[in-house]
């Protein structure tokens, strides 16, 4: 299907929701996020979590951790460190790696190729809908990658921040900058083998590892901003030099869904089953967790709900 869009400086708006295919390509522009402040949560919801969570939650995820961010203190631990297929949860690591790039430019603008939109389309992955010849920024490209988990924006990233003279040499240098990272970051359960999360069967990490790579990329203020995000209204450059402008919306149902909630990445997949890498804060203390494997969307939610609380109340 030939992609475009006739005369210029036309603006055409997209509702996304995660999951969906690639078929017409979306564009990002910056909407600001702002850095996450303080949670604040109300007394009766508090009383009720906490009320909760007075014993030791049973979850329906086959693994799960959690820590207090502050003091790395371990809270709750299910098959910790036990090694699973992580979904989309990869993408916090490819995240991580572009914005550890030295003199990181944001407002970078890259041109979508046809190749990420053959991509979606072949793995019938989660998409951004990013258009091809179209013009978008980094920044951007972490949004469309991050909200609406589009992993047409991650083969961006990986084709832009790689080495090489070909896209292929280039995706598989970037991969090795993401092992590299989870090496230096101690977690030695960790391993990938796509930017995405739609591996080849050697893409797996532990609760453990991924919460504390989460922890890690927390510390960056972009990155914090963009994960806390619920929905924002991007606008690009088309290639006929128009504008585009599009609302991407973020697949963590906890934003908005619980108080204090401050991110962080949804994944799922066959092998992955229902995953989610989560953080909240409230009265000046963040628990961070993730849980790997759980039998649904909507058990994904509870589990990581369950742990947040339990978390607070230790």
């Amino acid at each position: 299907m030939k992609l475009g869009i006739a005369g210029t400086r036309r603006v055409a708006t997209v509702v996304l929701t995660s999951g969906a295919v690639l078929t017409t390509g979306i564009i990002t522009a910056p909407a600001q996020a702002t850095t996450p402040a303080r949670a604040t949560a109300g007394a009766p919801a508090q009383a009720q979590d906490l009320a909760a969570a007075a014993k030791k939650p049973s979850v329906t995820a086959k693994g799960g951790y959690v820590m207090n961010s502050g003091t790395g203190k371990s809270l709750y631990t299910k098959a910790a460190d036990t090694r699973r297929s992580t979904g989309s949860t990869t993408k916090i690591m490819t995240a991580r790696v572009v914005l550890a790039q030295k003199n990181l430019n944001l407002n970078r603008k890259v041109t979508i190729q046809k190749a990420y939109s053959d991509y979606i389309v072949r793995n019938t992955a989660s998409s951004a809908r990013l258009i091809v010849g179209d013009k978008v920024t980094v920044r951007q490209l972490l949004y469309g990658m991050m909200l609406p988990s589009g992993c047409d924006a991650a083969y961006a990233l990986a084709d832009t921040f790689g080495s090489g003279s070909t896209r292929a040499a280039r995706v598989k240098s970037f991969i090795g900058k993401m092992n590299a990272s989870a090496k230096s970051l101690g977690l030695k359960n960790t391993h990938f083998d796509s930017f995405d999360g739609i591996g080849k069967g050697s893409n797996y990490s532990t609760p453990r590892d991924l919460t504390k790579l989460a922890r890690d990329a927390m510390d960056n203020t972009t990155f914090r901003s963009i994960v806390k995000t619920r929905s924002t209204k991007q606008k690009t450059v088309t290639s006929s030099g128009g504008y585009r402008s599009m609302n991407w919306t973020n697949t963590n149902p906890l934003l908005g869904g619980y108080s204090g909630a401050l991110g962080v990445k949804t994944g799922s997949g066959p092998e992955a089953k229902y995953c989610l890498v989560f953080a909240a804060q409230r009265d000046g203390k963040t628990v961070i967790g993730t849980v790997l494997a759980s039998t649904s969307s909507a058990n994904r939610t509870k589990d990581a709900k369950k742990l947040l609380s339990y978390g607070f109340a230790g």
